[in-house]
């Protein structure tokens, strides 16, 4: 036998997967709590639900988040001011920053905090970039790098480090790109964000584009500048938009839990650790990720949006199944006494590695099998007349059978109807 389960799966997504790997680590910036709370369907955490967040993203790993716009009002700024406060006082490793548009009534507040709570944050100043937002808007070429300089050295001038971002970067022409994010790296701005704020883009536009920022902006700068990327997902695109930012050279990757934010959302940071993490990308190769299911449920519960059901990894049924064939294997492979091999028989995600595990359930698809392994799990006799008797009610149902509907089952036949935990 094999020692590794590995050695039982060829994999073609490391044929190439060399050239595929970042040439450092990867940082992720957490923008749930500012970013996906624009969605038009969630509704602002209590203070209390934030710190909450904010701890479980720092055990998580994650590296950055941005912890609001402070000049959005009083409420804005007591939320930002109480999770930089708490990053200081628990010792948090994650890095704060703060949105701000290019303007100096927002820039002024990330300041205020800083100085009331000693905790550095840096400003992430955006600005509308794109053709189709110029024209609307009636801005001239002008405007945008007038706006640009004198915000950047606004910041810069209240010792914040600066993160400039483009809104609709995606979109913008390569002229003004260049043009913008060169003002800004002139004026002190250390990082720059490309962003898909339309989720307009494809996995070879996002590398195109990175290409080009690449070569046209951060190496003639001479400068040690970080490049970040942030997509939204209307197109179904954002992990993969975001997987393709990172072979191209991207630093940093923005996502929110569960993919939360305007129209259909950002893209999903947990499906980023996932995938980090079984591409073998430090720093999230080694990175303990068993509470992931807790951020994504702690994020999803303080906005109230519900997690679908299928979704990847934390929803209900990622790891369970109620198909006869796929039950059986799974169970073969506990036979076997390998946990690992049960977990990743019928799973291109192990579910062990994020803290979780197979569930085998009983309903209209399920064999005998399931029977067996669901009153065997629980210390319930498995006699044939129980089995045939639950595998018959599971045949002539529509849906699965519920744990009080097959407990009645045992009943009947006599069996003990009370179960230990599986």
């Amino acid at each position: 036998m094999p020692a590794e389960v590995s050695e039982l799966i060829y994999d073609w997504n490391g044929i190439h997967a060399a050239s595929s790997k970042p040439a450092g680590p990867v940082l992720l910036n957490d923008e749930s709590l500012r970013d996906g709370l624009q969605s038009p369907s969630v509704r602002d955490p209590f203070v209390e639900d934030k710190i909450e967040i904010l701890h479980l993203m720092d055990a998580l790993g994650i590296n950055m988040l941005d912890i609001g716009l402070p000049g959005a009002g009083p409420r804005a700024f007591a939320h930002c001011e109480a999770l930089a406060s708490e990053i200081g006082r628990a010792r948090l490793k994650i890095k704060p920053n703060s949105a701000a548009r290019t303007h100096e009534n927002d820039i002024r507040p990330i300041g205020e905090i800083v100085q009331r709570t000693g905790v550095p944050i840096e400003a992430a100043t955006f600005i509308g970039s794109s053709p189709i937002r110029r024209y609307t808007e009636d801005w001239t070429d002008d405007f945008l790098l007038r706006t640009t300089e004198n915000a950047v050295k606004f910041a810069v001038s209240l010792g914040l480090e600066v993160m400039y971002v483009t809104e609709d970067t995606t979109r913008c022409d390569p002229a003004t790109i260049k043009r913008l994010y060169t003002t800004a790296i002139n004026c002190g701005a250390h990082a720059i964000v490309i962003c898909d704020t339309a989720g307009h883009a494809t996995p070879m536009g996002t590398v195109a584009l990175m290409r080009f920022v690449f070569d046209e902006v951060v190496k003639p700068s001479g400068r040690d500048i970080r490049v970040e990327w942030h997509g939204h997902c209307d197109r179904g695109l954002a992990v993969a938009n975001a997987m393709a930012a990172m072979v191209a050279g991207a630093h940093v990757l923005h996502g929110t839990a569960c993919g939360i934010g305007e129209r259909v959302g950002n893209t999903q940071m947990d499906q980023l650790l996932v995938n980090l993490k079984l591409m073998g990308i430090e720093p999230w190769a080694s990175q303990d990720l068993s509470k992931l299911k807790d951020y994504c449920v702690a994020v999803c519960r303080a906005t109230g949006v519900p997690i679908p059901h299928n979704y990847p990894v934390v929803g209900e049924d990622a790891f369970k199944t109620a198909t006869g064939v796929h039950a059986a294997a799974v169970i073969k492979a506990y036979k076997k006494h390998d946990e690992v091999l049960a977990n990743t028989i019928y799973s291109g995600v192990p579910s062990h590695y994020f803290g979780l595990k197979q569930i085998i359930e009983i309903g209209p698809m399920s064999g005998k099998s399931n029977v067996q392994f669901w009153l065997q799990q629980r210390g319930i006799a498995a006699s044939a007349e129980l089995v045939d008797r639950i595998f018959e009610k599971a045949k002539r149902s529509p849906r699965l059978l519920t744990e009080a509907e097959i407990l009645e089952c045992c009943r009947a036949t006599g069996a003990r109807a009370e179960p230990t935990q599986p």
